[in-house]
């Protein structure tokens, strides 16, 4: 029987894999790796700068006032008689809103009605006895004196004719005192007083308020104000910042607010919209409007502070990026205002801004639009923002 030695397979393996080891490093050694193939240019989508309008605005909070609106007072005391209105309602001018007891002053009417009756009778009665004492004192039957005292009555009764007359036109007055009507027409506010209170000439009952035209009044900095004039359009803006009425500046103050040194700005408007006196709401100024390009925001890169965006042109027959540093102005809704660093028709990266180098090839992914205020809003939206650009202050 013959016996096998079992380290002989062993030893003979690892000599192979010395062998494949050695000639792996001989091989690399004496070759080089192929060097790998540059990468294709980046897809960029561009925007081409073109001159838009760009307003110097101003935004505040205005408060809403109505150009007619009172509170309401009885200009009697009495008890509320009976309610006419209910908050809310509208009324026309006249419109009756509530009654005061009016039962005093009735019947004070009534006795002025009756002393006017009873004083035209002694008038009349002394009329015909002055006629008959003037054809007796003709015919010599009776004296001078009588006739002198007959038209002296005669006068005295007249004049107290037209007191009572007088009197009774007050009485009539103060009885429709009684009846509380609006002063123009408008909308009632909140009823103050129940049926069966006492009102008194300082009670208040109500109000009301027209809100057909409504005036909006803004503070804004008297720096700004020095520069703004009359007829300078302001607009009132909703919760999501959309225009719901423009309407011209008619008033600003000539002097500002001692305390806070701002001046106040009113402009009027017609209210279609719904609005409420006294609400506040969001109001813009547009001092100024002007030509000038427009830069999205999306295409700004910043380093240390300073903006710079990325211009795209044609170099040594490729289309290769340019940093570039730029001076903006203002932001609006999507854009910036570009003060100096780029020109009109110049080509922006507005994608993939950060994936690119100063040089670095590309391939415009598609051409450039031509008006800029689609182009942005068209590269903005693809990037995932929305709207135009503007140039608000």
């Amino acid at each position: 029987m013959r016996l096998v030695k079992k380290g002989r397979p062993l030893k003979a393996m690892m000599m192979g894999v010395w062998g494949a080891a050695m000639v792996a490093g001989s091989v690399g050694c004496g070759g080089k790796p192929p060097a790998k193939p540059p990468p294709p240019p980046r897809e960029v989508e561009v925007v081409r700068l073109a001159p838009g309008e760009v307003r110097d605005t101003g935004e505040y909070l205005g408060t809403l006032l109505s150009r007619q609106s009172v509170n309401v007072l009885s200009q009697v005391p009495g008890y509320v008689r009976k309610i006419h209105v209910r908050p809310g309602q509208k009324v026309e001018q006249g419109d009756a809103l509530l009654d005061v007891d009016s039962r005093e002053a009735s019947a004070a009417l009534d006795s002025a009605r009756a002393q006017r009756a009873s004083s035209e009778v002694n008038l009349e009665q002394a009329r015909r006895t002055r006629a008959r004492i003037e054809s007796l004192y003709k015919e010599g039957l009776a004296s001078a004196q009588e006739l002198e005292q007959a038209r002296a009555q005669v006068d005295a009764l007249e004049a107290s004719t037209r007191a009572a007359a007088a009197q009774e036109a007050q009485r009539a007055v103060q009885l429709q005192y009684n009846t509380v009507r609006a002063p123009f027409a408008g909308t009632v506010g909140d009823v103050l007083v129940r049926l069966g209170d006492f009102v008194g000439t300082t009670t208040p009952l109500t109000s009301v308020a027209q809100a057909d035209v409504l005036e909006v009044s803004v503070a804004i900095p008297s720096e700004r104000a020095r520069s703004l004039r009359p007829e300078t359009p302001l607009e009132v803006l909703d919760s999501n910042g959309q225009v719901l009425v423009t309407s011209p500046v008619f008033f600003v103050a000539p002097q500002a607010d001692p305390r806070t040194q701002l001046v106040e700005v009113k402009a009027a408007f017609r209210n279609t919209v719904g609005l409420r006196p006294s609400e506040l709401v969001r109001a813009r100024i547009i001092y100024s409007t002007r030509s000038a390009l427009q830069l999205p925001a999306l295409a700004v890169l910043r380093q240390s502070g300073q903006p710079f965006a990325l211009v795209v042109s044609e170099k040594e027959g490729q289309t290769v990026v340019n940093r570039r540093p730029v001076q903006l102005g203002a932001l609006g809704a999507m854009a910036y205002v570009v003060e100096e660093g780029l020109k009109p028709g110049d080509r922006v990266a507005v994608s993939s801004l950060q994936a690119l180098r100063d040089g670095s090839p590309v391939k415009v992914k598609e051409p450039a639009p031509a008006a800029p205020p689609a182009q942005a809003e068209k590269a903005i939206q693809a990037n995932g923002g929305g709207g135009a650009a503007g140039g608000s202050r």
